[in-house]
C-alpha cells in the first residue's frame, strides 16, 4: 500500500537511518508529524508481511533491522509506552518520561549498540484464586526498547498465529473466542467432549534456550530482557526462564511460545486441515481454541482426548519448558457444561446455551459490594460515576450471550445494595423519606438511584439489562492487521468495535461518528489501542461550552500538540469534516 520511500525522509529534525540529526532549538517532542511517521512504520511492518508469506527470512531481517534504526519507530514505541497505563510507575532506575522534553531526548537512547537491560522491578498482585502474581516492571528506556522491537516482531507473530488463536492480538478479543465454540459446538453433530487446558505458570516457566533459538529477532536484545532478572525487597535475583509478566513483549513472546499447536496435533493424528470439506478429513472433529495460555480442544471421543491429544501437546508444551496445570486441565461433556473465560457453556436438549459462569457473576457481584461499601460517605454522584462504569463494562462484555436472566438478577441485587447503603446513611429517617432523596422514576422504573453533577445534569445508576443484547461478528481467521490487502477490512472493524464502546455514551459516539473515526491532528484513526480525550475547539476559559459543536476527539499526544501549537479544531459542517 505504502511506498518505501518515507523511509528515507526526515522526520522532526531526524534522518532515516535513526539517528539524531542536528534538529534546531525549536525542535520538540511537540513538533514530530505523527501522521507521516504511522505512515513509514506500516509501510515497513506490511513488507515484513510479504516477506514472511513469501518465506524470505534474510528480508525479513533487514526489514526488521531498519525499522529497529527508524526514528519514525523509535518516535512511536516512545508515544506507546508514555501512554499506556503504566506511564506512572516507574522502574528500578526511578525514571519517568513524563514531559515533552524526555521523551524527545529518549529517542536518541533507543539503540542496541551498548544496550544492556536494568533488571525489572518486582510486585505482586492477588490472582482470583487467592495467589499472588508476579509482576515485573521494566525501566521506562527497556520499555521502549522492547515497544520498538516489537513493531518489528508483531507482523511476523500475526502472520503464523494460529488460526484460532485470540489472546493478546490486535482486534481480536474474548467474544471472538466464544463465538469460535458457539460456531463448533452449536452443530447438531459437532463434538461432545472438550478438555479444558491451563498452562501452570505460563509466563514463568518459559523455555529461554527456546526463545533464544526460535524467535525471530536480534538475539542478543533479546537476551538482555530474558537474563536481566529482577529486584524483590531490595535483593537482585537472577532469571534463567521465563519471560517478565507486565512487559510489553511478553504476551507476543508467549503467543509465538504456543504457535503450533494445533499443527502438532493434527500433525499427528494425520488430520488434513486443507480439505476440511471433504468426507471424514477430520473424523475426530478436534478443533483448537485458545486464549492466550487458557485453550480448549474438542473431540467427538472422550479417549481421544486422554490418550492421544493431551499426550501430544504434553510433549509439545515440554519442548518449551512448559506443563499443563493439574488443578485446571479436565475433560468434561458438553451436556454438562464447562466454563471459560468468564461464560459457561453448556447444551440444554441439543441446544447450545452461553451465559454468565456463576463464578464470574458472583466475583463481580462481590466487587460491586466492596466498592459500595468502601463509599459509605461520598456523595452520591461520587458512587454513580464508580458504580457506571463498571456495570457497563461488565455488561458489555457478555452482551452477545444468553445472559438477559443473569442481567435482571445483576440490577436486582445492586438495587439491595444501594437500598441498604441509602437506608444506613440516615437511620433515623423513614423508607419513604430515604426514596424520595436517593431514588426516582426515570425511564419506567421507579427505583433509579440518582443525583446531579456540577452542571445539574441528571446522573442515574444504569442497569445492566439497558444494554441491548448484540450478537458478535467474529473476525475473519485469517485477516492481518499489518497486511495491505486487509486494511479496509480492519478499518471497518475498528469503526464497529469503536461504535460498540461508546453504547451508552452518546456524546462520545456522536464525536466519532461525526469525525469517522479519525483524529483530525493526525488524520490516523482512533482505535482502543490509541485511546482518545475530548478537546474544546474554544477553551473553556474563553467561554467554550460543554456542547457538541465545541467538542472534538483527539489522540492523547495530539491533544498535547494542539494545545502546545495553540491551534484549534472545529467542524466543517457542510463537509461533515474536522478541519483546522
Amino acid at each position: 500500500m505504502f511506498s518505501c520511500m518515507p523511509v528515507l525522509m526526515y522526520i522532526a529534525g531526524t534522518n532515516a537511518s535513526g539517528a539524531i540529526a542536528d534538529a534546531p532549538a525549536s525542535a520538540t517532542w511537540q513538533s514530530i508529524d505523527w501522521q507521516k511517521a504511522t505512515r513509514i512504520v506500516r509501510s515497513l511492518q506490511s513488507r515484513i508481511v510479504k516477506a514472511v508469506k513469501a518465506n524470505k527470512w534474510k528480508k525479513v531481517r533487514d526489514l526488521q533491522r531498519l525499522l529497529a534504526r527508524s526514528t519514525s519507530a523509535k518516535a512511536l514505541a516512545i508515544r506507546r509506552v508514555t501512554e499506556n497505563t503504566g506511564k506512572r510507575t516507574a522502574g528500578v532506575d526511578g525514571e519517568k518520561w513524563s514531559k515533552p522534553k524526555q521523551k524527545y531526548q529518549a529517542i536518541e537512547r533507543l539503540s542496541h549498540l551498548g544496550y544492556k537491560a536494568l533488571p525489572t522491578r518486582r510486585v505482586k498482585i492477588p490472582k482470583a484464586n487467592g495467589k499472588m502474581r508476579p509482576l515485573g516492571i521494566p525501566t521506562m528506556r527497556d520499555r521502549a526498547m522492547q515497544a520498538l522491537y516489537l513493531l518489528g516482531l508483531d507482523p511476523v507473530s500475526e502472520t503464523l498465529a494460529d488460526f484460532a488463536s485470540y489472546g493478546f492480538r490486535r482486534y481480536r478479543s474474548c467474544a471472538d473466542a466464544i463465538k469460535q465454540c458457539h460456531t463448533i459446538l452449536s452443530r447438531k453433530t459437532g463434538p461432545q467432549w472438550i478438555l479444558e487446558a491451563d498452562i501452570k505458570s505460563c509466563f514463568s516457566e518459559i523455555s529461554h534456550e527456546w526463545l533464544l533459538k526460535n524467535i525471530p529477532m536480534n538475539k542478543r536484545v533479546l537476551k538482555q530482557w530474558l537474563k536481566a532478572g529482577y529486584f524483590e525487597k531490595q535483593q537482585l535475583f537472577p532469571t534463567e526462564k521465563g519471560t517478565p509478566q507486565g512487559s510489553i513483549i511478553s504476551p507476543t513472546l508467549a503467543n509465538m511460545v504456543l504457535d503450533g499447536m494445533e499443527d502438532a496435533i493434527d500433525k499427528a493424528l494425520d488430520i488434513r486441515r486443507a480439505r476440511r470439506k471433504e468426507q471424514n478429513v477430520n473424523p475426530y472433529r478436534i478443533h483448537l481454541i485458545r486464549y492466550a495460555d487458557d485453550f480448549l480442544v474438542t473431540a467427538s471421543d472422550k479417549s481421544i482426548l486422554e490418550n492421544q491429544v493431551r499426550p501430544i501437546i504434553e510433549a509439545f508444551l515440554a519442548e518449551r519448558g512448559l506443563e499443563l496445570s493439574e488443578e485446571k486441565t479436565f475433560i468434561s461433556h458438553i451436556s454438562n457444561g464447562f466454563d471459560f473465560l468468564g461464560k459457561n457453556i453448556r447444551k440444554y436438549k441439543g441446544n447450545l446455551v452461553i451465559k454468565p459462569s456463576k463464578k464470574n457473576v458472583k466475583t463481580f457481584l462481590a466487587k460491586i459490594q466492596a466498592t459500595i461499601k468502601s463509599y459509605r460517605t461520598v456523595k452520591t454522584i461520587s458512587l454513580l460515576r464508580k458504580l457506571n462504569p463498571m456495570i457497563r463494562g461488565w455488561a458489555m462484555y457478555h452482551r452477545m450471550d444468553n445472559a438477559s436472566d443473569a442481567f435482571h438478577y445483576i440490577d436486582h441485587r445492586i438495587w439491595q445494595m444501594v437500598w441498604k447503603w441509602a437506608t444506613r446513611r440516615h437511620r433515623n429517617k423513614n423508607k419513604q423519606w430515604v426514596k424520595d432523596r436517593y431514588f426516582k422514576r426515570h425511564q419506567r422504573r421507579d427505583w433509579a438511584l440518582f443525583d446531579y453533577d456540577e452542571h445539574g445534569n441528571l446522573v442515574t445508576l444504569i442497569w445492566a439489562a439497558q444494554i441491548p443484547i448484540k450478537r458478535h461478528a467474529m473476525i475473519k481467521g485469517t485477516a492481518n492487521p499489518y497486511y495491505s490487502a486487509d486494511e479496509l477490512y480492519y478499518e471497518r472493524r475498528s469503526d464497529r468495535i469503536m461504535r460498540d464502546k461508546f453504547e451508552g455514551r452518546t456524546k462520545l459516539k456522536y464525536l466519532y461518528n461525526k469525525q469517522k473515526g479519525y483524529c483530525p491532528k493526525c488524520q490516523q484513526k482512533i482505535t482502543k489501542e490509541t485511546g482518545w480525550n475530548v478537546h474544546h475547539a474554544n477553551p473553556k476559559y474563553l467561554g467554550g461550552k460543554d456542547t457538541l459543536d465545541n467538542l472534538v476527539l483527539l489522540h492523547p499526544v495530539c491533544h498535547q500538540q494542539v494545545h502546545h501549537q495553540n491551534t484549534g479544531y472545529g467542524c466543517c459542517a457542510d463537509k461533515g469534516v474536522w478541519s483546522a
